[in-house]
């Protein structure tokens, strides 16, 4: 620890924690390390990855979101460039990313758990940069859906998957990589992208790989700067799914027009726009008429990354509030010996590692495309994890604020930026009723899936009675869902918090899952730091801390 340092002779500064010194975010991550203990070959790649989030991103996260986003509409001759400007920090890291495989890892190879090693480069990037985690994402997300357009994934897929970062503002055909975005979201409708107004007509021939021209607003589109965008627009046979590209093929500029950057809460680094498409071209991918259905595995990714992205924000804020609590002292005490601060700082804890095990779950059943079991179990729990754990974290990054009191809410800490950038996860890509409301619709067309998630909760039957309880209560709950969408979010509540304590009991790491059940099930405080008396608040601090 420094010892007091003098000012200008008016004080002396003590009682402060020590600057939390850059550390390898894998290396020091106990629970992380033993969700991917069986990922052997990803070991590395991780703890390569984890020092450079915890050396070189930290520093160039601060400078991103200081240095924002600038668009250029015009150059200095008048001429319409449409082109925003980023810090060198923020390509910085988006290098840094698309070169370690972020976007493209799963797609590449056949490595036995590639999503789940991905899932956690993404936990590590999210830490200390969000920002740039928006196009990352929305890169890795659209190759699925892609490739349900075989001639045009041949041209754009080898590019995504280049592990080459080419910010240049040119043709795609002439770039060593490619990055994607988005614009699906219109003023009239958010949620419902069915009333969207933009329309496309065929340029010439119509039907899939075809270029239409497509004409329109739109209210949001994500990471402007991209090389290509899925959009959806009304064609003649209904919505439909087309690859825009910022450059036409014959070398001239795409006639999407940047109107202005949205000025968000969070998310800073990353830019949003609002654009104008004036016979824009872009190629159908699919069938007209089916743009819901083919833009939805993009969603889908997306959806998946906003649960990884709040787990990972719960975590430093963890790192961040144990770490100034082990040094501070109130009475003579460090924070971290005061009863009630033990109690506040395992429930965080307790918090983060029952986020990360559900999203890693997640990533597993992404790893089996071919089990039909799987692939309905990861519908269900990426939206029960969209809406709990994404609507869980800014509470409980506020409160990891509340642990250092004032030093929590100013900018020179990383928790404000962690604060803000919380909600955008629980909002884009549907906001909670969505996801309850989509979960109870699985139910009612697939009644099938009702048996894929009890057999997931039963996997850790008979290992606790009373979670065998709730999940007894739960099925006879969900056995006529005719009337539920009332109560629709309670029930997703419950499905979300058995499914996370069925997880951590079978992970096997008896300290965690019995703190989780007991502080979860017995239904005790609503706040953090309301945790049963017979905890061992002291043994979960000490697996949080990373120095």
């Amino acid at each position: 620890m420094n010892g007091p340092s003098k000012t200008t002779g008016t004080h002396t500064v003590f009682n402060q924690p020590p600057p939390l010194d850059p550390y390898n975010l894998f290396s020091t991550d106990t629970a992380l390390k033993e969700a991917l203990k069986p990922l052997v070959w990803a070991e590395p790649i991780l703890n390569d990855y984890g020092y450079l989030a915890g050396h070189e991103f930290f520093p160039a996260g601060f400078l991103a979101n200081q240095n924002l986003p600038q668009l250029r509409t015009h150059d200095r001759f008048g001429h319409r460039v449409d082109q925003v400007d980023f810090h060198p920090a923020y390509h910085q890291l988006m290098k840094a990313a698309i070169e370690n495989g972020l976007p493209s890892l799963p797609w590449q190879g056949s490595q036995t758990g590639a999503h789940m090693a991905r899932a956690a480069m993404m936990y590590l990037h999210n830490q200390v940069e969000a920002g740039t985690c928006c196009p990352l994402t929305m890169t890795f997300a659209a190759a699925p859906a892609l490739n349900q357009q075989p001639d045009v994934a041949s041209r754009w897929l080898p590019l995504i998957n280049s592990r080459q970062y080419d910010p240049d503002n040119k043709p795609w055909y002439e770039k060593s990589g490619v990055t994607i975005g988005m614009a699906m979201t219109e003023k009239q409708g958010g949620t419902d992208v069915r009333a969207n107004t933009t329309r496309a007509a065929p340029l010439g021939k119509k039907g899939p790989g075809q270029l239409y021209a497509l004409t329109g607003h739109k209210w949001f589109c994500s990471a402007p700067m991209s090389d290509g965008f899925l959009v959806l627009a009304q064609a003649a046979k209904g919505l439909s799914c087309f690859l825009l590209p910022r450059w036409r093929e014959d070398g001239q500029r795409n006639s999407l027009y940047i109107q202005r950057l949205k000025d968000k809460l969070g998310n800073c680094s990353n830019a949003s726009a609002e654009v104008e498409l004036q016979d824009a071209h872009g190629w159908l991918i699919g069938e007209e008429g089916r743009g819901v259905h083919t833009i939805i595995q993009m969603v889908a990714l997306t959806r998946f990354d906003c649960i990884t992205g709040s787990a990972a924000l719960m975590r430093q804020a963890v790192v961040q509030a144990v770490h100034h609590c082990s040094y501070r002292q109130i009475a003579g005490k460090v924070l971290t010996e005061h009863p009630l601060m033990e109690n506040v700082l395992a429930d965080l804890i307790l918090e983060s590692e029952a986020a990360l095990a559900l999203s890693l779950r997640v990533a597993q059943s992404l790893d089996s495309p071919s089990d039909e079991h799987e692939q309905l179990f990861c519908r269900l729990a990426t939206a029960i994890g969209k809406y709990w754990v994404c609507k869980r974290a800014p509470g409980h990054i506020n409160e990891a604020q509340e642990c250092l009191g004032g030093g929590g809410y100013v900018e020179e800490s990383i928790l404000p930026r962690l604060y803000r950038e919380a909600p955008v996860n629980s909002i884009w890509e549907g906001s909670g009723n969505v996801q309850c409301l989509d979960i109870l619709r699985t139910f009612q067309r697939e009644p099938e899936s009702l048996g894929v998630m009890f057999a997931e909760l039963e996997k850790s039957s008979r290992a606790d009675p009373q979670l065998d309880q709730c999940i007894a209560g739960l099925k006879n709950r969900l056995a006529n869902i005719s009337h539920a969408h009332y109560e629709a979010r309670r029930l997703v509540e419950d499905l979300a918090i058995c499914l996370q304590a069925s997880l951590l009991l079978q992970s096997g790491n008896a300290l965690v899952a019995s703190t989780f059940l007991r502080g979860r099930l017995d239904k005790g405080g609503l706040a953090y730091g309301t945790l049963p008396a017979s905890i061992s608040c002291k043994d979960l601090i000490e697996r949080a801390r990373v120095c």
